[in-house]
């Protein structure tokens, strides 16, 4: 793991033109995110997704149906020119 995902595991990360957030105090480690982008997401020991490096290999929408299967919404998506697009 790099010094980037040491210190702000969960974003905002920059994803090609997404940039990706996850709320950490909203997340619930539910893992629909890890199960329809395990390039992009993983659970970390507090059971809170976090954004791989690795996400880059995934494509936008399936990073867009990941967001989406979050039950709480905690996947905050920003288009390129910071507009938020998810939810």
């Amino acid at each position: 793991m790099d010094q980037n995902s040491v210190t702000n595991p969960s974003g905002p990360k920059k994803v090609g033109k997404l940039t990706i957030t996850v709320d950490r105090n909203l997340c619930i480690g539910a893992a629909s995110c890890v199960a329809v982008a395990p390039k992009t997401f993983v659970l970390d020991n507090e059971a809170k997704a976090i954004i791989l490096n690795t996400a880059e290999e995934e494509i936008p929408e399936t990073i867009f149906d990941s967001a989406r299967s979050c039950p709480v919404l905690a996947i905050i998506l920003h288009d390129e020119n910071g507009k938020q697009v998810f939810p």
